[in-house]
């Protein structure tokens, strides 16, 4: 044992001006990074999460100021196991400058994304909590991290999405500035309705319905004189932070606007053709019956 023990303290490398670094020193080295790494962790979330529970810090300010907690600390323990070892900063600084060099072309993505992180946390174009709307599907942003954004799809699928896509992407955030969202339903009635019945029956079924808002107000529109029906769309706003899809919400407010309509005997209007026969040409039964 004492034999491993001696041939641990023999020089590994030697750095500089005769600055040498033995095998028993690289090992606590790495023994203590990797615990100051863990407690780093610890110690930011502790700081963070508890101090500042009782603020009115919003979570992804408290993710930035978590971040430059963990990593300050990781600085420090750089520059501790530098000065342990003996090693000058300036030749670190040299050994560094050409390795990083080198890592750069071969991690250029991951550089990308860690800047473009940075990025989302201090512009805060999107922040934690907010509802999105990216390449077609909507989701609410979960974590931004170091390299890429976790966004929970509507269906409750976790969707990771590197954070340069996200910065440089073209999406639509709801909840920016407010969280409301205009929506519409559209519905035909059969021609001779009393127009002014209807606006007032798809007026009173917006005003029934928990989810839509009462400012700004819901609008009815005469939108058109169809082929077999009169056109009405019935706008209105809801909130994007209820939980609950739009489609379902327009869904529910369709079943509400049948079930008045038939009270009220208002007939929702559906595609009427007419077929004319001439009779004189017998030939037009025969096609007929084939």
């Amino acid at each position: 044992m004492m034999n491993v023990f001696e041939s641990l303290k023999t020089t590994a490398f030697t750095i500089g001006d005769g600055v040498s670094v033995t095998w028993l020193q690289i090992i606590y080295s790495i023994v203590f990074v990797i615990v100051a790494w863990y407690a780093s962790r610890l110690l930011a979330y502790l700081l963070v999460r508890k101090l500042l529970s009782k603020t009115k810090i919003s979570p992804d300010t408290k993710a930035i100021i978590q971040r430059i907690i963990f990593f300050s600390m990781i600085v420090l323990v750089c520059l501790s196991i530098l000065t342990y070892l003996g090693i000058p900063l300036a030749t670190f600084a040299f050994i560094s400058g050409a390795v990083a060099i080198g890592f750069g072309f071969g991690a250029k993505t991951i550089i990308e994304n860690f800047l473009s992180g940075w990025i989302l946390m201090s512009e805060r174009p999107i922040r934690i909590g907010d509802i999105i709307e990216m390449e077609g599907f909507l989701g609410t942003v979960i974590v931004i991290g170091n390299r890429s954004t976790q966004i929970r799809r509507n269906d409750g699928a976790h969707i990771i999405v590197p954070n340069s896509q996200v910065l440089e992407s073209r999406l639509v955030n709801w909840t920016l500035n407010d969280p409301f969202i205009r929506t519409s339903v559209r519905v035909g009635v059969a021609y001779g309705s009393d127009v002014e019945l209807v606006k007032q029956l798809l007026l009173q079924v917006l005003q029934q319905h928990d989810l839509v808002q009462e400012s700004p107000e819901s609008v009815i529109v005469f939108e058109d004189f169809g082929d077999s029906a009169l056109i009405f769309d019935a706008f209105f706003w809801v909130s994007v932070q209820t939980g609950k899809e739009l489609r379902l919400v327009r869904g529910e407010i369709r079943f509400l606007i049948e079930k008045i309509f038939r009270e009220n005997n208002v007939i929702i209007s559906f595609p009427q053709r007419d077929v004319h026969l001439n009779l004189i040409d017998p030939t037009q039964l025969d096609a007929l019956k084939k």
